[in-house]
């Protein structure tokens, strides 16, 4: 089984379509979560990952969309929750309310989740470097997949495999193509991979939202 790994796609609309022409014949597709956030099209993100995507977890904007005022701190995050609750139907807000926090895959080999695989730590941040930490998380599994960090990597852990496959819509590892992955579950083998796309585009369309210029500034350096 080939799955076509994707996460983090912050409503950015033109890099989704991006990957998803550019992954190569998959069986299925799987999202780490955080379909909404930062950019302009989180309907039409959260409707073409329903349609795409066998399974998706919650990432942290997709839990507190609903609560803009959680991340004040942070404009950026704050104005994109801002624009994803006034846009998104009821059904499309049912829809995130009731994403699971963790999933598997490959007949439960893989377990899918967007940030730390422990209950307790959901939200932190685990970059590739810290991958070899997940080895008590590992247990029966093969592979951990999981984002958050918007920082593509892969690690061989405990005999298996840590994949992130990279922020589709905001990278922040210096690359500024989109970031996805392709699993290959039978020979346990990770194929990280980029997609071009019309980073203008997406610039222009958060102007017109009125989002923060910084949100699209960052899109053409991946930071």
């Amino acid at each position: 089984m080939k799955v076509g790994l994707i996460s983090d796609v912050h409503a950015n609309l033109p890099a989704l379509d991006a990957v998803l022409d550019d992954m190569p014949a998959v069986d299925r597709i799987v999202c780490a979560g955080d379909v909404i956030g930062y950019n302009p099209w989180p309907a039409e993100c959260v409707e073409r990952v329903r349609e795409v995507a066998a399974e998706t977890v919650r990432g942290n904007h997709d839990r507190t969309v609903e609560t803009p005022g959680r991340y004040r701190a942070n404009r950026m995050a704050e104005a994109g929750l801002e624009h994803a609750k006034a846009s998104l139907s009821d059904d499309q807000l049912d829809w995130l309310r009731g994403l699971p926090r963790a999933e598997t895959l490959a007949g439960g080999r893989y377990l899918l989740v967007h940030s730390h695989p422990a209950p307790e730590r959901e939200d932190a941040y685990v970059f590739p470097e810290e991958f070899p930490t997940l080895d008590r998380h590992m247990g029966e599994y093969d592979g951990i997949v999981l984002g958050h960090t918007h920082v593509q990597g892969k690690r061989s852990v405990a005999g298996g495999v840590v994949v992130n496959p990279g922020s589709v819509g905001q990278p922040r590892d210096g690359d500024p193509r989109a970031g996805y992955a392709v699993l290959d579950a039978a020979a346990d083998e990770v194929d990280l991979r980029r997609a071009s796309y019309d980073v203008d585009r997406v610039s222009e369309a958060v102007a017109e939202a009125g989002l923060p210029e910084r949100t699209a500034e960052r899109l053409y350096v991946g930071e």
